[in-house]
């Protein structure tokens, strides 16, 4: 298995519930700002409300950050929009949910279930250059956080803007950082 680090994303176009309106996105939407791809199995399930929920709590963070929310499932735009429509929780989405019926979208991220239809939970966050600078997959059962999905988009964009410098295990916007060198060999 190889990684998707430090990729590009792949040429994609998919049809997408977004504020009350069909819409096309495509690979071109990402470019020049940061991005989070939020996979999750499927529309009117169970643990992917309570995620899709925490993370439109989050979103107008995000977006102060710069960073814009793509929501995916195998599910059409027109069940997003049912979904959207139906539930209180996913009614207070506001960023776009993209529609992934064919599974490419979720097949280049490594997320597709094959005999399943469906995607695993992945999290990835892209930087403006379009690379792949978190990839996060897991069993579908446990749902995520999205206040460290938050904490990790912080992380990514100051060691993007700090060259030399890496973020220690949970830091925080303000806090201590590492710089890389033979002085902190052993000294951790």
């Amino acid at each position: 298995m190889s990684s998707i680090i430090n990729t590009q994303v792949p040429e994609f176009s998919v049809q997408a519930f977004h504020n009350g309106e069909f819409k096309t996105v495509t690979r071109d939407d990402l470019n020049g700002q940061w991005s989070v791809f939020f996979f999750y199995p499927a529309d009117f399930t169970f643990v992917c409300p309570t995620e899709l929920g925490d993370l439109a709590d989050k979103y107008q963070e995000l977006k102060d950050l710069g960073v814009e929310v793509y929501s995916v499932s195998t599910d059409t735009h027109f069940t997003h929009k049912a979904w959207h429509d139906s539930s209180p929780t996913i009614g207070k989405i506001t960023y776009p949910m993209l529609a992934d019926p064919t599974g490419a979208l979720s097949r280049a991220f490594g997320v597709y279930i094959e005999d399943e239809g469906l995607a695993y939970r992945g999290s990835f966050v892209v930087d403006p250059d379009g690379l792949i600078k978190i990839a996060e997959v897991q069993d579908n059962a446990v749902g995520r956080n999205a206040d460290e999905l938050v904490r990790k988009v912080k992380a990514s964009q100051f060691v993007a803007n700090n060259d030399g410098e890496v973020c220690p295990a949970n830091w925080q916007p303000g806090k201590e950082t590492l710089k890389p060198g033979l002085d902190l060999v052993g000294k951790i």
